[in-house]
Parts: structure tokens; sequence; C-alpha cells
């Protein structure tokens, strides 16, 4: 599967906001996008002027850059979201905050979810007692999600639970951090996500 490997500073600088994508890199001075707020390239600080096509589609990046999400994959879950009934934006946000890696990232078992992605990809978590080592896994209401056991005691996770997760704690999620555990109790809330997203631009965009 084709991966972007160059600097993703760059894309909290081209959507004009952070996107948390280097874990604590991104709370520091380093953070690109505090020193550089504009976006990259020759015309970044360039007056520029968006079109109404052009906020839908920045919006849609941003939302599948946060997640770290392709594009085929980024429209199957609108297509999903679109056949329940409710809000779509609402529901497609909920798709993709149940994905592992992002619930691994939100419990504070990871930095980033990158680091989430990888950390899973190698093996290291399982759900309801089985191994899965795959960060687009949906999980559901009452999941239980775990670092595995022997994996608790690699360096990375005893920094992890010392760190304790830089986003707070997700009132939908019961960690705890002894045992390395945590459950999915509900479906979070559109008020519950931090995530800097107009939903409703996105559901304009592949409604057109």
């Amino acid at each position: 599967m084709a991966r972007y490997k160059e600097s993703v500073c760059r894309f909290c600088r081209r959507e004009g906001a952070k996107l948390y994508l280097k874990g604590d890199r991104c709370f520091s001075e380093k953070c690109a996008f505090a020193r550089k707020g504009y976006p990259p390239g020759e015309h970044g600080q360039a007056r520029q002027r968006i079109s109404e096509y052009g906020m839908q589609l920045r919006e849609k990046q941003k939302a599948r850059r946060i997640y770290g999400v392709l594009e085929r994959q980024f429209r199957r879950y609108f297509q999903e979201a679109s056949r329940f009934k409710g809000v779509t934006g609402e529901r497609l946000l909920q798709l993709l905050e149940s994905r592992l890696d992002n619930v691994v990232y939100r419990m504070g078992f990871a930095r980033s979810r990158p680091e989430a992605r990888q950390l899973i990809r190698h093996g290291h978590f399982a759900v309801n007692g089985r191994k899965v080592d795959i960060p687009s896994y949906q999980v559901r209401q009452g999941d239980v999600v775990a670092v595995k056991e022997n994996s608790r005691h690699k360096p990375i996770f005893k920094e992890l639970t010392e760190w304790g997760g830089a986003q707070g704690t997700v009132e939908w999620l019961e960690v705890d951090r002894e045992t390395m555990t945590g459950r999915i109790t509900r479906l979070p809330s559109r008020e519950e996500l931090d995530i800097p997203i107009a939903e409703q631009l996105i559901v304009e965009f592949y409604s057109r």
C-alpha cells in the first residue's frame, strides 16, 4: 500500500491546523506549524482565495491526514456512514474514531496515530484476548483493547505508561494503565471529539 514517506509537518502547514502527527514534537517549540504557520512551498505566504469546492476539499484532506487514511479507504468510510440513519458527518467521524490505531492513541498507548499503527502492525496489541495487527480494525462497544502481556515489559510501553497521554481523559473509553488495558464503553458524540474538522463540508464534497 502506498504511503507518504516525506515530512508530515507539511500537512499541518498545508491545512492550517495542528494535526498532531509527530507525538511530543507537536507540543514542543520544534513544531513546524508553530514556527511557520503558513502553507509550504514557494507561494505559501501569498494571500490565497479559496473557492467553496476548495474549502470542501481541504476539510476532506485534513480528515484523511489526521486519521492516516488513503483516499479509496476514506471514500468507503463515507459510503458506509451514508447508509446509516442520522447525521452522516457524525457517523463518519465515529467510524474513523473506532479504528484500532485511533483507539490505541486515544487510550494513551501511543504518542501519535502513526506510532499506534506501527505498534499494532508489530503485533503488540490484542482485542478481546486475540492478537490484532490490522490498524484499520473496527472496534465496537464493549471491546477490550490491551497491550499483549509479553510486550508490556518493553521500554516503549514503560515510557508510555509514565507519559499518560497528551490528549487527556476520553470519556467514552475506560483505561487501566497498570494492566495496560482499555474498554470501549460507547461511541463518542460529536461534542466529545476535539478534532478541527467541519464534517458537513466533507458530506457536501462527496454529495456533489
